[in-house]
């Protein structure tokens, strides 16, 4: 039986150790890189994904024992040249330097400015975004101050760690000690930035602080819009992105912000085809009535079983669209995987309903067969 993709060995292996081995080598004659592979790959195929960037700086601590003064300079001399400058998106670096930024953690705690020094660089090979956030927590203003500087950056990769090194809810990241608009200032900066990769930070950033703080997020788009700083076609891209959380939540004023009307009069049916079974699909069409020309975003929500009896609803996107002369018909089937690792499908009594912006107009119950 073929094994699945795994994430952790393509991102960490022996071919990768090798590589950063050869790096420190290079830069240190010194520098046993044979014992450090050898080190490294003892434990490192037991271990999972974040486990392996914890255990490789470690390895390397080994290798070179100090406080980041004494290891700082062999550390930089090793890096690669920086990511290509002239892309402006897609470009996150290779993952083998993600240890980098733990040995710097692990040894530069009591020297803040030799460590934000040395990050800066790093994360032009690779995002110090998980690095940075234990620094931003124990010497917040020295990093803060730091980030303010770093808007200006000539690098991309630099400017977006101010913004995604902040993020409320960033994945994988320790959680940082600021309230919801300390970084606000900085984002202000930064949302007219020319790069994709940079905005789209500053609109994940938003989405992040819409779960608990929408009409901030809100309010500060709007003085966005009016002070005309960045491209009118990518602000309203940052600002469809930063919404999606609330969009998907229905909020009225979401709605309206991105040209969607809560309380248009619309007439919407639903129409199954067919049943539905575990590991076939779902089948509908979702019929739309009202004035020409009315913009709609039209989401689907399916209310799944849960074992032991609990309601679990799950919204998904449909369409985009304006009403024409005649009502709009939207078909739609929707896979439901019996083999999913994230959602375990229950057989019983289900639930659809059509959201239109953001009010759920029409529902219809269906029975999931086995």
């Amino acid at each position: 039986m073929a094994q699945g993709f795994s994430l952790k060995d393509q991102l960490f292996n022996a071919e990768k150790t090798r590589y950063l081995a050869g790096l420190f080598a290079e830069a240190d004659a010194e520098f046993d890189a044979a014992a450090f592979e050898s080190a490294v790959m003892a434990r490192l195929p037991e271990l999972e994904l974040k486990e392996r960037i914890t255990w490789i700086a470690e390895c390397l601590q080994a290798a070179r024992p100090g406080d980041l003064p004494q290891v700082s300079d062999l550390l930089l001399r090793a890096l690669p040249p920086p990511l290509d400058p002239t892309k402006t998106d897609d470009d996150f670096g290779d993952f083998i330097f993600a240890p980098l930024g733990e040995w710097v953690v692990a040894t530069g705690m009591e020297h803040p400015d030799l460590a934000l020094d040395v990050l800066e660089e790093l994360t032009q090979r690779f995002s110090m975004e998980w690095a940075i956030r234990p620094f931003l927590n124990r010497h917040t203003d020295i990093v803060m101050q730091r980030m303010q500087d770093w808007c200006d950056h000539s690098s991309y990769h630099v400017r977006r760690l101010v913004s995604e090194g902040t993020r409320p809810k960033l994945p994988w990241g320790l959680g940082v000690d600021l309230d919801l608009s300390d970084p606000l200032p900085l984002l202000d900066q930064l949302h007219s930035d020319p790069t994709r990769y940079v905005t789209r930070s500053v609109a994940n950033h938003l989405n992040d602080i819409t779960k608990k703080a929408p009409d901030l997020v809100l309010d500060r788009l709007q003085g966005w819009d009016q002070s005309g700083a960045q491209d009118s076609k990518e602000l309203a891209w940052m600002t469809s992105h930063a919404l999606r959380g609330l969009v998907k939540a229905g909020h009225p004023e979401a709605m309206k912000m991105l040209g969607y009307d809560p309380e248009v009069d619309l007439d919407v049916q639903i129409t199954l085809d067919g049943e539905a079974r575990i590991g076939a699909e779902l089948s509908f069409a979702v019929e739309i009535g009202g004035q020409r020309g009315q913009p709609v975003l039209v989401d689907y929500i399916i209310h799944f079983q849960r074992p032991g009896g609990k309601i679990s609803p799950k919204v998904h996107k449909l369409k985009q669209a304006k009403i024409g002369s005649d009502a709009l018909t939207i078909s739609k089937r929707h896979k439901l995987k019996g083999n999913a690792t994230t959602f375990t499908l229950v057989p019983g009594p289900h639930r659809l309903e059509v959201q239109v912006n953001g009010r759920v107009r029409a529902g219809v119950d269906f029975d999931l067969l086995g």
